[in-house]
Protein backbone atom coordinates (compact mmCIF):
# COMPACT_ATOMS: atom_id res chain seq x y z
CA UNK A 1 0.00 0.00 0.00
CA UNK A 2 1.40 3.37 -1.00
CA UNK A 3 2.52 5.90 1.61
CA UNK A 4 0.81 8.60 -0.45
CA UNK A 5 -2.55 6.79 -0.15
CA UNK A 6 -2.16 6.38 3.64
CA UNK A 7 -1.13 10.03 4.03
CA UNK A 8 -4.24 11.03 2.06
CA UNK A 9 -6.42 8.98 4.43
CA UNK A 10 -4.84 10.61 7.49
CA UNK A 11 -5.08 14.17 6.11
CA UNK A 12 -8.63 13.54 4.94
CA UNK A 13 -9.83 12.36 8.35
CA UNK A 14 -8.01 15.10 10.25
CA UNK A 15 -9.06 18.08 8.14
CA UNK A 16 -11.74 17.30 5.55
CA UNK A 17 -13.84 14.67 7.38
CA UNK A 18 -13.08 15.64 10.97
CA UNK A 19 -15.35 13.49 13.16
CA UNK A 20 -16.18 16.30 15.57
CA UNK A 21 -16.37 19.41 13.41
CA UNK A 22 -17.69 18.13 10.07
CA UNK A 23 -19.36 14.77 10.84
CA UNK A 24 -20.57 15.92 14.28
CA UNK A 25 -19.72 12.71 16.16
CA UNK A 26 -19.28 12.96 19.89
CA UNK A 27 -19.96 16.60 20.74
CA UNK A 28 -20.26 16.13 24.52
CA UNK A 29 -16.50 15.77 25.19
CA UNK A 30 -15.89 18.55 22.68
CA UNK A 31 -17.89 20.88 24.89
CA UNK A 32 -17.23 19.33 28.32
CA UNK A 33 -13.67 17.97 28.06
CA UNK A 34 -12.25 21.17 26.63
CA UNK A 35 -12.42 23.25 29.78
CA UNK A 36 -8.82 22.30 30.59
CA UNK A 37 -6.05 21.77 28.09
CA UNK A 38 -4.55 18.74 29.89
CA UNK A 39 -7.91 16.98 30.02
CA UNK A 40 -8.46 17.59 26.29
CA UNK A 41 -5.06 16.10 25.41
CA UNK A 42 -5.64 13.04 27.62
CA UNK A 43 -9.12 12.45 26.21
CA UNK A 44 -7.80 12.82 22.67
CA UNK A 45 -5.02 10.26 23.21
CA UNK A 46 -7.45 7.78 24.79
CA UNK A 47 -9.95 8.15 21.91
CA UNK A 48 -7.18 7.80 19.30
CA UNK A 49 -5.97 4.58 20.91
CA UNK A 50 -9.53 3.23 21.06
CA UNK A 51 -10.23 4.15 17.42
CA UNK A 52 -7.10 2.42 16.12
CA UNK A 53 -7.74 -0.76 18.12
CA UNK A 54 -11.45 -0.84 17.27
CA UNK A 55 -10.85 -0.26 13.56
CA UNK A 56 -8.24 -3.02 13.51
CA UNK A 57 -10.41 -5.57 15.34
CA UNK A 58 -13.92 -4.89 13.98
CA UNK A 59 -13.03 -5.15 10.29
CA UNK A 60 -12.03 -8.86 10.36
CA UNK A 61 -14.91 -9.69 12.73
CA UNK A 62 -17.40 -8.12 10.35
CA UNK A 63 -15.80 -9.36 7.11
CA UNK A 64 -14.97 -12.95 8.07
CA UNK A 65 -17.68 -13.75 10.61
CA UNK A 66 -20.74 -11.47 10.57
CA UNK A 67 -21.01 -10.76 6.83
CA UNK A 68 -19.91 -14.25 5.73
CA UNK A 69 -22.44 -16.10 7.89
CA UNK A 70 -25.35 -13.69 7.42
CA UNK A 71 -25.18 -11.95 10.81
CA UNK A 72 -24.40 -8.44 9.52
CA UNK A 73 -27.48 -7.11 11.32
CA UNK A 74 -25.72 -7.81 14.64
CA UNK A 75 -22.85 -5.44 13.79
CA UNK A 76 -23.96 -2.68 16.18
CA UNK A 77 -24.23 -4.98 19.20
CA UNK A 78 -20.96 -6.76 18.39
CA UNK A 79 -19.08 -3.51 17.80
CA UNK A 80 -20.28 -2.06 21.12
CA UNK A 81 -19.09 -5.19 22.91
CA UNK A 82 -15.75 -5.00 21.09
CA UNK A 83 -15.26 -1.35 22.07
CA UNK A 84 -16.02 -2.06 25.74
CA UNK A 85 -13.78 -5.15 25.80
CA UNK A 86 -10.87 -3.37 24.07
CA UNK A 87 -11.03 -0.33 26.33
CA UNK A 88 -11.13 -2.53 29.44
CA UNK A 89 -8.22 -4.64 28.16
CA UNK A 90 -6.23 -1.50 27.29
CA UNK A 91 -6.90 -0.04 30.73
CA UNK A 92 -5.74 -3.23 32.50
CA UNK A 93 -2.64 -3.49 30.29
CA UNK A 94 -1.66 0.14 30.82
CA UNK A 95 -2.22 -0.22 34.58
CA UNK A 96 0.23 -3.16 34.70
CA UNK A 97 2.82 -1.92 32.20
CA UNK A 98 2.94 1.78 33.06
CA UNK A 99 1.29 2.98 36.28
CA UNK A 100 2.34 6.56 35.51
CA UNK A 101 0.59 6.51 32.13
CA UNK A 102 -2.43 4.85 33.75
CA UNK A 103 -2.66 7.65 36.30
CA UNK A 104 -2.67 10.24 33.52
CA UNK A 105 -5.03 8.35 31.18
CA UNK A 106 -7.04 6.34 33.71
CA UNK A 107 -9.75 8.97 34.04
CA UNK A 108 -10.34 9.19 30.30
CA UNK A 109 -10.34 5.52 29.28
CA UNK A 110 -13.71 4.65 30.89
CA UNK A 111 -15.28 7.66 29.11
CA UNK A 112 -14.20 6.25 25.74
CA UNK A 113 -16.55 3.25 26.08
CA UNK A 114 -19.49 5.60 25.55
CA UNK A 115 -17.94 7.35 22.56
CA UNK A 116 -20.06 7.24 19.42
CA UNK A 117 -17.02 8.53 17.49
CA UNK A 118 -15.25 5.21 18.14
CA UNK A 119 -18.32 3.28 17.01
CA UNK A 120 -18.65 5.58 13.99
CA UNK A 121 -15.05 4.84 12.99
CA UNK A 122 -15.79 1.11 13.03
CA UNK A 123 -18.90 1.50 10.86
CA UNK A 124 -17.26 3.83 8.34
CA UNK A 125 -14.48 1.29 7.81
CA UNK A 126 -16.91 -1.52 6.90
CA UNK A 127 -19.71 0.33 5.12
CA UNK A 128 -19.22 0.78 1.36
CA UNK A 129 -21.59 3.29 -0.14
CA UNK A 130 -22.89 4.52 3.21
CA UNK A 131 -20.14 7.04 3.97
CA UNK A 132 -17.46 6.31 1.40
CA UNK A 133 -17.46 4.79 -2.10
CA UNK A 134 -15.45 1.72 -0.99
CA UNK A 135 -14.92 -0.03 2.31
CA UNK A 136 -11.41 0.23 3.70
CA UNK A 137 -9.18 -2.79 4.16
CA UNK A 138 -7.76 -3.90 7.49
CA UNK A 139 -4.59 -1.80 7.56
CA UNK A 140 -6.12 1.21 5.79
CA UNK A 141 -9.02 1.07 8.27
CA UNK A 142 -6.60 1.17 11.21
CA UNK A 143 -4.80 4.12 9.59
CA UNK A 144 -8.14 5.84 9.13
CA UNK A 145 -8.89 5.18 12.81
CA UNK A 146 -5.59 6.87 13.71
CA UNK A 147 -6.41 9.85 11.47
CA UNK A 148 -9.89 10.13 12.96
CA UNK A 149 -8.43 10.06 16.47
CA UNK A 150 -5.81 12.65 15.53
CA UNK A 151 -8.55 14.88 14.10
CA UNK A 152 -10.61 14.37 17.27
CA UNK A 153 -7.58 15.34 19.38
CA UNK A 154 -6.86 18.38 17.20
CA UNK A 155 -10.45 19.62 17.58
CA UNK A 156 -10.34 19.16 21.37
CA UNK A 157 -6.95 20.86 21.72
CA UNK A 158 -7.95 23.86 19.59
CA UNK A 159 -11.22 24.25 21.50
CA UNK A 160 -9.45 23.90 24.88
CA UNK A 161 -6.90 26.56 23.91
CA UNK A 162 -9.62 28.96 22.83
CA UNK A 163 -11.71 28.32 25.96
CA UNK A 164 -8.74 28.96 28.24
CA UNK A 165 -8.27 32.34 26.56
CA UNK A 166 -12.00 33.05 26.77
CA UNK A 167 -11.81 32.67 30.56
CA UNK A 168 -9.69 35.83 30.60
CA UNK A 169 -11.69 37.69 27.94
CA UNK A 170 -14.28 40.35 28.67
CA UNK A 171 -17.39 38.53 27.47
CA UNK A 172 -20.93 39.82 28.11
CA UNK A 173 -22.47 37.99 31.06
CA UNK A 174 -25.28 36.44 28.99
CA UNK A 175 -22.77 34.79 26.64
CA UNK A 176 -20.48 33.25 29.28
CA UNK A 177 -20.26 29.47 29.65
CA UNK A 178 -22.24 27.31 27.24
CA UNK A 179 -23.41 30.07 24.83
CA UNK A 180 -19.88 31.23 23.95
CA UNK A 181 -18.75 27.58 23.75
CA UNK A 182 -21.46 26.85 21.15
CA UNK A 183 -20.61 29.98 19.17
CA UNK A 184 -16.92 29.03 19.20
CA UNK A 185 -17.73 25.45 18.16
CA UNK A 186 -19.83 26.76 15.27
CA UNK A 187 -17.05 29.04 14.07
CA UNK A 188 -14.53 26.20 14.29
CA UNK A 189 -16.87 23.94 12.31
CA UNK A 190 -17.20 26.63 9.63
CA UNK A 191 -13.41 26.92 9.47
CA UNK A 192 -13.03 23.16 9.02
CA UNK A 193 -15.77 23.08 6.38
CA UNK A 194 -13.44 25.30 4.37
CA UNK A 195 -11.28 22.20 3.83
CA UNK A 196 -14.20 20.24 2.32
CA UNK A 197 -13.49 21.57 -1.16
CA UNK A 198 -9.90 20.33 -1.09
CA UNK A 199 -8.92 17.60 -3.49
CA UNK A 200 -5.95 15.68 -2.13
Amino acid sequence: MEIKYLATIILGTILINNYVLTRVFRLSPFLNATRKFDFAVGMGIAVTLAMVLTSFVTFPIYTYILARFGFAYLATVVFILVVVALVQAAEMSIRKLSPVLHRSLGVYLPLVTTSCAVLGAAFINISPGLFEPNAFGLFAGAVRGFGAGAGFTLALVIMAGIRERLELADIPEKLRGAPIAFITAGLLALAFFGFSGMKI
